[in-house]
């Protein structure tokens, strides 16, 4: 159980890697860059004001660049490869750097020259890749057991299914060549050196397993295993020890998982524990047993228990290890006599928590530094280890490469180089009441004493569907934001599927917990959430699950319902679906991003929305009190009104997470990221892009930005 949280977002989370810039500049970009009008809203009222927004682009563009040159030499986990980029075989170590791989001799880095074993330039026949084009990125690469093969997926942009390609490592004419290419490939194990094991992705399904056989006599493809059920997607995966090979099949309610032994890999897979509804488990090997990481404990969280390998249905699971009440488990490492559990504490600390095997009640607990808001395991390629190595970071803070050991009581830092900026930046974890008292978790990023956000900007996040948490891994923007006067706000609203409020609970009501909570004295009139940006939304509910032919629809009816066959299933969507939820009166300003082509979110959805909320704002500014008298609303009182601007960003392609290439992401940030002025004042702050400037008005009120990621995220 190499990351629970791997396994829920199953890789799809596509992001711009933290390379140096090329100097380079992008055509399509920049034709993006500088929009004269956006969907019916202008920009620009003179030829002076849009020279003025183009010069203050180029100049935070550069602040922005230069942020992600400062930090591209920090570790990464980008490709699921081991320890920093590097796996370890029996006699070479190999390192990727910019979409090539290379290898070296064990224990002579600096001294023998590095052979370049695999390049993501293969996948279009050329021999080196070319600077003016994106081929791609890395996703996972595998060493055969016996280091006699190296197989690597690649994901390409605008596209939603990776190749993978295999190469052969000894016996070889250099240079290397790719053995054969594999297309639409999502996650695939070695079980021996001629055997790999894969799944086949079709659009966003993934239902098929097939075994590769690399024999003399050529390549034999043998389905192993095929879902019939819609609703499940199917991956490929390998114990710790590398003795199993599992096929998980998951929905987003229930799981089912088969297993085979990868010394016997033409034998039929067998199964564990039939799937059944709520049921969510994954399974580990060690010891001979089988190790099941389970959702059966107190409130469906996570527990660990153990069956022997002979008998492993429900009825024999034997629980090991039970967190505490209102613990959550992040991730599980099973090393070679202990189990090593990631768990977020209530308040939103992370803690390691080590599990003897053969004594389970022998349990350790260790507190992770309180700035460490993210944590993220680095898979090891050798089997047995009695330590793990993973990274921690947070949102500003880079991350730093660390070691545990149940027999040390200390946390290691493996690399002493790094210049860590905690120092200059507080970390405070508050709970706070929502609308309805529902405690919501909250975790702050800011320089100025707690007692003192109100006189500084604030972006604040939220979300709140899969039962996935924030995204609160380093980020090098959000970096550039706290550096200018920023507050960064998380509010950690993890609602389970038969409990979604209204839209008002999870997002109109976290900057007024945020600011009441830091200040005891202030009060809602002193909140103005001045834009929200929502990237990708999922706005129509409704019209989407009642419609069977679009992609996800009938994938995703355990996290949504099915309003086709269930009036209720329609009555509660109904409550919480932003659509059906709209009404004239006074909204915050709007920056909403889409894809054309975006298979997970239907774009027509979001148009729909759009016009839906432009008519409620219409509606309300014909019918309220004139700008100049006093106004009041549930985020401010005793102001006058400002105007309500709703801008739908409308993008081409289907980059339903954002521009894969670094510099069109780099382009799209610039064109959401708002900077702060140098001096004091109430208007300085927005000195930013003029989407700031148009969508926003001045408040003399505490600013708030919601950065809103109600976006469909496939979770399969």
């Amino acid at each position: 159980m190499h990351s629970i949280t791997r396994s829920l977002l199953r890789a799809f989370t596509g992001s711009a890697c933290w390379s140096p810039v090329k100097p380079n500049t992008v055509t399509l970009a920049a034709a993006r860059c500088y929009p004269s009008c956006h969907h019916g809203v202008q920009f620009f009222k003179c030829p002076r004001q849009e020279q003025r927004y183009r010069n203050l682009v180029q100049r935070y563009r550069r602040k922005l660049r230069g942020a992600y040159n400062k930090y591209s030499d920090i570790p990464d986990n980008t490709v699921v490869i081991g320890d920093r980029m590097c796996i370890q075989g029996r006699s070479h170590a190999y390192i990727e750097d910019g979409g090539t791989i290379y290898r070296c001799l064990h224990g002579r880095p600096g001294v023998s020259e590095p052979e370049k074993v695999l390049s993501i330039a293969w996948l279009r026949g050329g021999e080196e890749e070319e600077e003016d084009e994106e081929e791609g990125t890395l996703q996972r690469v595998r060493l055969s057991p016996g280091e006699h093969l190296l197989a690597a997926t690649v994901k390409t942009p605008h596209q939603e299914e990776s190749r993978c390609i295999v190469v052969r490592l000894v016996d070889v004419t250099l240079p290397h060549r790719p053995l054969l290419i594999l297309d639409n490939v999502f996650s695939f194990e070695w079980a021996s050196d001629n055997t790999l094991f894969f799944s086949k992705q079709e659009g966003l399904k993934c239902q098929t397993v097939y075994r590769l056989d690399l024999t003399e006599e050529g390549v034999r493809n043998t389905l192993v295993y095929e879902e019939h059920d819609p609703e499940f997607f199917v991956e490929v995966g390998r114990s710790s020890d590398g003795q199993l090979l599992t096929l998980n099949c998951t929905s987003k309610s229930s799981s089912e998982v088969r297993i085979l032994l990868s010394s016997a890999p033409d034998h039929a897979p067998a199964l564990v524990q039939p799937r059944q509804p709520g049921l969510v488990y994954y399974v580990e090997h060690a010891r001979g047993e089988l190790y099941i990481l389970a959702n059966t404990g107190p409130g469906q969280e996570y527990q660990l228990l153990r069956t022997p390998a002979c008998s492993p249905s429900m009825r024999s699971w034997v629980p090991v290890f039970t967190p505490a009440t209102g613990w959550a488990v992040r991730d599980m490492e099973l090393l070679q006599d202990h189990c090593l559990f990631t768990l977020r504490h209530p308040s939103g600390r992370l803690h390691l928590e080590t599990v003897s095997l053969e004594d389970p009640n022998c349990v350790s607990s260790l507190e992770l530094p309180s700035w460490a808001c993210a944590f993220e395991s680095r898979r090891s390629s050798l089997a047995g280890q009695r330590s793990v190595r993973f990274l921690l970071s947070s949102p500003v803070i880079p991350p730093s490469a660390h070691a545990y050991s149940p027999s040390s009581p200390h946390l290691l830092l493996t690399e002493h180089d790094q210049d860590l900026p905690q120092q200059d930046c507080h970390t405070t974890r508050l709970q706070a009441p929502s609308q309805d008292g529902t405690m919501v978790p909250i975790t702050l990023l800011h320089r100025p004493p707690l007692a003192d956000l109100r006189a500084v900007p604030m972006l604040v996040h939220v979300y709140g569907a899969y039962g996935l948490e924030l995204n609160m891994a380093f980020s090098p923007d959000k970096r550039l934001l706290l550096e200018r006067g920023w507050a960064l706000a998380y509010c950690h609203v993890r609602l389970k599927k038969a409990e979604r409020p209204p839209p008002s609970l999870s997002l109109w009501s976290c900057p007024p917990i945020v600011y009441c909570t830091t200040s005891p004295s202030s009060h809602l009139g002193s909140v103005h959430m001045m834009i929200i940006f929502r990237q990708a939304p999922f706005l129509d509910v409704l019209g989407t699950m009642q419609d069977p032919s679009l992609p996800l629809t009938v994938e995703e009816r355990g996290e949504w319902g099915d309003p086709l066959s269930s009036p209720q299933h329609r009555d509660n969507i109904a409550t919480y679906c932003p659509c059906c939820n709209i009404t004239p009166q006074r909204y915050p300003s709007m920056l909403i991003t889409a894809y054309r082509e975006d298979c997970r979110v239907p774009v027509s959805g979001v148009e729909k929305y759009v016009a839906r909320l432009r008519a409620a704002v219409h509606t309300h500014s014909s019918v309220s009190m004139p700008r100049s008298v006093l106004w009041t609303s549930p985020l401010q009182t005793g102001k006058p009104e400002p105007d309500t601007h709703i801008v739908l960003d409308l993008q081409p392609g289907g980059d339903h997470f954002g521009p894969e290439d670094f510099e069109l992401s780099l382009y799209c940030k610039t064109d959401r990221l708002p900077a702060r002025g140098a001096g004091p004042g109430p208007d300085r702050w927005t000195r930013g892009t003029p989407r700031l400037k148009k969508a926003a008005a001045i408040s003399r009120g505490s600013p708030v930005l919601m950065a809103d990621c109600l976006s469909r995220v496939v979770c399969f």
